[in-house]
């Protein structure tokens, strides 16, 4: 079994600065891609950034604004956000997902809140 536990979400104002934190446990020691998805109300879950085998990609809304970084030794994905806006509210994800012999294993956390006032 597998878990992602997130934290570093909150209220901030447009322009301020959060960092995203999400730690992984469990039976699986090491992850082929690390990221961050989020959703919005009334949308779809969304890709804000992936960092896989050493790539990174980001969405085009994020680019810029944005650090996905990785600390493979504690399996810990950190998303440091800045110049936020508030259409970056959203509830954010943390996914992980690891390639054992043929099959591909993804996990979910369970989100934390990110609100940017304007």
């Amino acid at each position: 079994q597998v878990q992602l536990v997130e934290s570093g979400g909150g209220l901030v104002q447009a322009g301020g600065s959060l960092r995203l934190s999400c730690t992984a446990s469990g039976s699986i020691f090491s992850f082929n891609a690390m990221g961050w998805y989020r959703q919005a109300p009334g949308k779809q879950r969304e890709l804000v950034a992936i960092t896989s085998d050493g790539n990174t990609k980001y969405a085009d809304s994020v680019k810029g604004r944005c650090t996905i970084s990785r600390d493979n030794a504690q399996n810990i994905v950190y998303l440091q956000m800045n110049s936020l806006k508030p259409e970056d509210t959203a509830v954010y994800y943390c996914n992980a997902g690891a390639l054992l012999g043929l099959r591909f294993y993804e996990y979910w956390g369970q989100g934390t809140q990110v609100t940017v006032s304007s």
